[in-house]
């Protein structure tokens, strides 16, 4: 039977209409069940605080229970693979961090392609303080940057391990300055904080929980921040940008969940997880944490995760890091 034209336009708008209600649909009625989200650290360190940070109000707005489940190993990759192997619904999530960006290209034989394959919905950033033993006789980045280039071989930067935030921020550094440091890797950062504090490192890039008290107890003397902005915790310390056009270094916490997942799920955990972190109360703890919201879309987020992954592509190749 053949239809009128106007009665066959009318069928042809109306069928194009039904994915769009249908992914409308989908978002309205998510989530149905219980969430989980797979975190690639311990219980206790910063990427587990935020999820569950965020995960304590996410039932209040969305009806459903939130479980944590820690998964760690291999610099978090392993809770990645997880989460890109699960169903694209919405019900597995990922607590990840800026190990993330590093890993794209530390790692050589990685079975997901981060960017491609997830899509972060919430984030969180903050500074790393380049942080010296106040043996060292530089109370400034120039001085600093005079002394090492003096001294060259002499001078060691402790980090957390190969391929960690505190290591890369070093190797920025280094390349941006020339300057000849020798990277001493721990497993973990408490002992090489430990080995600063005693002297046995004279340099360290640091988080602001761990570094804050004994900055402020003139144990640990700070000439900069990370961040292209100063930080209001420290705000009398410059930033490394100042000195050098260009240097920037976060250390941030998100949540996200396979890029796949329908485009209506992503935008209301979006929307839920920025009014939740907006909270003065989640301000100020997350201001504990070293941290500040970054407020952003989906599509904000995958521009910035592009764009930090590529920053760190080039550092880890000049710098010729090795995954452990």
């Amino acid at each position: 039977m053949k239809l009128p034209r106007r009665q066959f336009l009318h069928l042809a708008a109306g069928a194009a209409t039904l994915p769009a209600l249908s992914r409308i649909a989908t978002a309205q009625a998510y989530p149905a069940r219980a969430v989980r989200c797979i975190v690639g650290y311990p219980p206790g360190g910063g990427t587990d605080i935020f999820v569950r940070l965020v995960s304590q109000s996410l039932p209040l707005r969305l009806g459903q229970p939130f479980f944590i489940e820690n998964r760690s190993g291999a610099a978090s990759n392993i809770a990645t693979e997880v989460v890109v192997r699960a169903p694209a619904d919405g019900y597995t999530l990922l607590g990840t961090d800026s190990a993330a960006a590093i890993n794209a290209t530390l790692y050589h034989n990685l079975s997901f392609d981060f960017v491609r394959d997830i899509a972060l919905v919430a984030m969180t950033r903050g500074p790393l303080v380049m942080a010296v033993h106040p043996s060292v006789p530089a109370n400034t980045v120039p001085e600093f940057i005079t002394y090492a280039k003096g001294n060259p071989g002499r001078i060691d930067f402790g980090s957390s391990g190969v391929g960690s935030s505190l290591h890369m921020a070093g190797e920025l550094f280094r390349l941006m300055t020339g300057v000849k440091i020798v990277h001493v890797p721990y497993r973990g950062a408490a002992p090489a904080l430990t080995d600063l504090l005693g002297g046995q490192v004279q340099l360290m890039f640091l988080g602001l929980p761990v570094s804050s008290e004994h900055i402020r107890a003139g144990r640990l003397r700070a000439l900069a921040v990370t961040t292209s902005t100063r930080w209001e915790a420290l705000s009398g310390i410059p930033t490394l940008g100042e000195f050098l056009p260009g240097f920037e270094a976060s250390q941030w916490w998100a949540i996200g969940l396979r890029k796949s997942t329908p485009a209506g799920i992503i935008a209301r955990l979006n929307k839920e997880a920025n009014t939740i972190l907006a909270d003065p109360q989640m301000r100020d703890r997350l201001a504990d944490l070293g941290s500040a919201l970054f407020e952003a879309s989906p599509a904000d987020l995958e521009r910035f995760l592009a764009e930090d992954t590529e920053r760190w592509a080039k550092v880890v190749k000049l710098s010729g890091a090795k995954a452990d």
